[in-house]
């Protein structure tokens, strides 16, 4: 035990960026999971920089910024990063000048052209499809023309379902599974959210770190976690969402530790 406690403090020693998943892992629909304040206010005070990185693709970026001060998670030095943001990043740099049609919340649909997407209704060259909880059986039909017709597709994650305090709810993964059976077997393109590693490089592009200065903290071995791995951090896998025991048991993706929680944490930063 104590070897073991002495590694994950020598690893949180060299860490300099936390990485960190939000359903799950800091909060519960609006309930950040224990102490998460002071929590993570100890990590700022030691000099560890906040990357809040989400698939969720539900929200915008200044929405969850909104979402994370009103629950007191959030501070000016902090990051917040959506697999939305990513997506727009891949588009424009594969796929310049093609039309998008946008499967996604209005928000997310106005801060999708704000970065440059060609947004349209019909006959789209791209199905980009995001976690959109004002989803109608009009924007699958649709969706699901444009894919059977050879649309580009590509989809902001991969979870099937959501995290909350209570039941979960269903997420891009599920969609992705409807519209299997809907258009043929059709699958996406591409999925560029965790655990796609894209977001990794654009992370130490922005942070100016070392895959080995970051550890990335999630509830979710196959994304989250999967996505340390890929990107070449740390990673903490922590049971306060999606994972349990068992599943990590079965997985073969193993994290470099594992949390009940990320308050943990705060007996390892000795620095």
């Amino acid at each position: 035990m104590k070897r073991e406690k002495a590694i994950i403090q020598e690893i949180m020693s060299k860490t300099k960026c936390l990485v960190l998943d939000m359903d799950g892992t800091i909060y519960l629909s609006e309930a950040p999971i224990g102490d998460m304040v002071n929590t993570l206010n100890l990590c700022r005070e030691k000099g560890i920089q906040i990357y809040f990185f989400t698939n969720n693709s539900s929200k915008t970026r200044d929405e969850y910024v909104k979402k994370l001060q009103r629950i007191n998670l959030f501070d000016e030095r902090d990051t917040v990063y959506t697999s939305a943001m990513a997506t727009v990043s891949y588009i424009n740099a594969n796929y310049p000048d093609k039309t998008v049609y946008a499967v996604a919340t209005d928000p997310v649909k106005r801060t999708l052209a704000e970065s440059g997407l060609r947004l349209v209704e019909e006959n789209a060259d791209i199905v980009l499809l995001a976690y959109d909880t004002t989803l109608t059986f009009e924007k699958l039909k649709k969706a699901n023309e444009m894919i059977v017709r050879g649309a580009v597709y590509i989809a902001t994650h991969p979870d099937t379902v959501c995290p909350t305090d209570d039941i979960y709810m269903p997420d891009v993964g599920s969609f992705i599974k409807l519209l299997e059976a809907s258009s043929g077997g059709r699958l996406p393109d591409a999925v560029i959210g965790k655990p796609n590693s894209l977001a990794g490089t654009e992370i130490m592009r922005a942070t100016g770190l070392h895959s080995h200065e970051i550890t990335m903290v999630g509830d979710r071995l196959h994304t989250d976690i999967l996505f340390g791995i890929n990107s070449g951090f740390n990673t903490v896998l922590v049971l306060s969402g999606e994972s349990t025991e068992e599943d990590l048991q079965k997985s073969p993706v193993k994290p470099t530790f594992v949390f009940n929680d990320l308050n943990e944490i705060t007996e390892y930063l000795t620095r």
